[in-house]
């Protein structure tokens, strides 16, 4: 079975021909299969060179397990939002609404039929990978989503689909919560643009008080106000770490750490490494031979996105 242009899925084609994702929300989320055209679900992967987009918000007809060679990504569900960098993976099950930035991406999406893998909890991880998960994930790379079936490429999936039950219990805690107040949602957004704000200070560029904000954001999320700028600080700082050759001092500055010395000891807490271990190690990934991508051109050549398709609703 070879993959033509109209066979492929509709993903990265409705990425560049739809709205701007600010025009959509996880409630008018769409459908993209992940299943080739008229097939029935079966498992494989989609695996690009170089990707930078902000995807909408939509959901995909099988589990989804992503994982980036080089860059990081940005994922957000109805529940707030994931940093997803080198070292980590992102889960996402069935139909569940979710949105991606990528920024220079080399990754990989293994597609899983939900008969496979059940997961009853339906949220989107981070989970942390393995060296098994990485080369499994570099493997997959064999059987595209639209490739020929054979027995070979079904036991490797099988294999997969059993061991993500296990990885995806590996959750990494690199999660920002969402709100619905109007109100807070402007106070966490201060937060994470002006980290040498103090509550008293975003709360009055939020016009919200301060009592308030501390009640509402405990109830929505149960976390206080500085255990969310403490993890706003640390994925900041990560993204930083993997994506910039600022000097680990002036990250720590900027990120609100006060001094390496403070950032390294709750930074090692978190990730198990120091800031400077980290980024040597994300830097040797980066340099990693990676498989020649699936052709892009294919994609390239779909025309746009068609509301037409199966489960597919246009933006409101």
């Amino acid at each position: 079975m070879s993959c033509t242009a109209d066979d492929l899925p509709l993903e990265w084609s409705t990425f560049r021909s739809l709205a701007p994702p600010a025009a959509c929300s996880a409630e008018t989320a769409i459908l993209l299969p992940a299943s080739a055209k008229g097939a029935a679900c079966q498992p494989g992967s989609l695996h690009y060179a170089e990707c930078n987009a902000d995807g909408p918000w939509h959901f995909h007809d099988m589990h989804q397990l992503s994982y980036a060679f080089d860059g990081a990504m940005e994922l957000e569900s109805a529940r707030g939002r994931n940093l997803v960098p080198r070292q980590l993976a992102a889960w996402i099950p069935a139909g569940v609404p979710h949105r991606v930035s990528f920024r220079g991406v080399r990754w990989i999406s293994v597609f899983l039929p939900a008969r496979m893998l059940p997961d009853r909890d339906r949220r989107v991880r981070a989970i942390t990978v393995c060296t098994l998960m990485r080369e499994m994930m570099r493997e997959a790379i064999r059987w595209p989503i639209c490739g020929a079936e054979s027995p070979l490429r079904a036991a490797f999936f099988e294999a997969m689909a059993q061991l993500c039950g296990e990885w995806i219990t590996r959750e990494a805690d690199l999660f920002l919560p969402a709100c619905n107040d109007a109100r807070v949602k402007r106070a966490l957004g201060y937060t994470n643009r002006r980290m040498d704000w103090t509550l008293a200070e975003v709360c009055r560029h939020a016009g919200i008080s301060v009592r308030s904000l501390r009640r509402h954001l405990k109830a929505e999320t149960g976390m206080t106000w500085e255990e969310y700028r403490y993890r706003s600080r640390l994925v900041q700082a990560i993204s930083a770490l993997a994506e910039t050759e600022t000097p680990i001092a002036d990250i720590a500055t900027r990120c609100g750490f006060g001094n390496p010395s403070s950032f390294a000891k709750v930074f090692r807490l978190q990730m198990g490494e120091t800031p400077r271990q980290y980024r040597n190690r994300v830097s040797s990934l980066a340099s990693d031979d990676v498989p020649a991508a699936y052709p892009m051109r294919h994609a390239d050549r779909i025309n746009g996105f068609h509301p037409h398709e199966r489960g597919a609703r246009k933006w409101g």
